[in-house]
């Protein structure tokens, strides 16, 4: 994919005005979706969210159903929001636009929920998608919720006649699994309306500042540069550029608008390139954002399943296990499963224990989980 700028009217960017009501649906347009086992129909839609601080912005989004639809006209079939592994910062590199022109690398895992008769919504994230806004607000934990949430309470409001709510549930991996994960604690607070019933979430980024020195300078460093930028993008009303020297301000212009596997050739580069210090995460400003971010400070009142592979060279399994633990103590209804294999492998064989998860939390009542439920 390049990092040109999409032309697509329908990612044009929508005015919102502070009082716009969040999860709402603005456009949609039916799309094909070729090379998905199992899919009926599939449309793009852009909706209402906001950002991390509040801001009211336009997202978006595709939504995708199974050829064998269970339901009738007034029980629809449960939902699962799948939240795809980090795409780049701009560009034509939302998963939205990926699985229209068949280059989306998550579809195995999409066409395995599909495979289970579930609707399935996938969010491009808060300023990915829609031209102007971007770049994408990466590791920015609020930002991701936000974009989650929206798009299930806007493809779920009532129906004329509906018997029942619509349960929804939630998965992702890596930085899908973290915005997740932060669906899970933010919603009571921001979508309480949200029929939620639980959330699956492998290789867990529990702790931004952990990640991005691990992955400065070395093999994976263009994902901590992204780290960067879209923490500045998240928390622009505070002075977070002040550490960048011209260049940098050149390279984050420029990276705003690529996708990984450029971000991942052209900035393989430590932080200390762009930024007048070595160490950037240790400035006062950026100590603040990066203590902001870390999840586990928020009670989920839904079930959560967790997962992790041994030999994960990427996510530290540490951090994940620590966001397990919190979790633990704050009588939250979490499982864990652990797998000796790399990032890539837990992906895959974290899916049975997901999918037996999400069917659980389906086939329960709505309202607050039971007891705890840890392994």
């Amino acid at each position: 994919m390049t990092g040109n700028k999409t032309t697509d009217a329908f990612y044009d960017n929508t005015y919102l005005g502070a009082g716009d009501e969040r999860g709402v649906v603005l456009r949609t347009r039916d799309v094909t979706v070729p090379h998905l086992a199992g899919l009926g129909r599939a449309w793009q839609v852009v909706y209402t969210s906001s950002t991390s601080f509040g801001i009211p912005v336009p997202a978006s989004g595709i939504v995708l159903e199974p050829k064998t639809r269970t339901g009738n006209g007034t029980v629809r079939p449960p939902l699962v929001v799948y939240v795809p592994t980090f795409h780049g910062l701009g560009g034509r590199c939302a998963p939205s636009q990926l699985l229209v022109d068949g280059a989306e690398p998550d579809a195995s895992s999409i066409a395995a929920a599909l495979a289970q008769d579930w609707t399935v919504a996938v969010p491009d994230g808060i300023g990915l998608g829609i031209t102007g806004l971007g770049p994408h607000h990466f590791l920015a934990a609020k930002a991701g919720a936000h974009a989650v949430l929206d798009l299930a309470r806007a493809l779920t409001k009532p129906l004329a006649g509906e018997r029942r709510s619509v349960p929804v549930a939630l998965w992702g991996y890596a930085d899908g699994g973290r915005a997740a994960v932060a669906a899970a604690e933010h919603q009571p607070g921001y979508a309480p309306d949200l029929d939620l019933r639980a959330v699956a979430a492998g290789a867990v980024i529990r702790d931004p500042r952990g990640l991005i020195t691990d992955l400065d300078g070395g093999p994976w460093a263009g994902l901590a540069f992204a780290g960067m930028v879209g923490l500045m993008r998240a928390y622009a009303h505070l002075p977070v550029d002040h550490l960048l020297t011209d260049a940098g301000v050149r390279a984050v212009t420029d990276a705003s608008q690529l996708d990984l596997a450029r971000l991942m050739v052209e900035y393989l580069h430590p932080l200390s390139k762009w930024c007048e210090r070595p160490d950037p995460w240790n400035d006062p400003v950026w100590g603040y954002v990066l203590a902001n971010e870390v999840l586990g400070t928020t009670t989920p009142l839904v079930p959560l399943h967790l997962y992790h592979g041994l030999l994960d060279g990427l996510v530290p399994i540490e951090s994940a296990r620590g966001l397990f633990a919190e979790y633990i103590s704050r009588d939250v209804a979490v499982s864990w499963s652990e797998y000796d294999v790399t990032h890539l492998g837990a992906a895959d064989l974290g899916v049975p224990d997901v999918f037996t998860t999400l069917r659980e939390g389906f086939a329960r009542p709505s309202g607050r989980p039971g007891p705890i439920q840890a392994t």
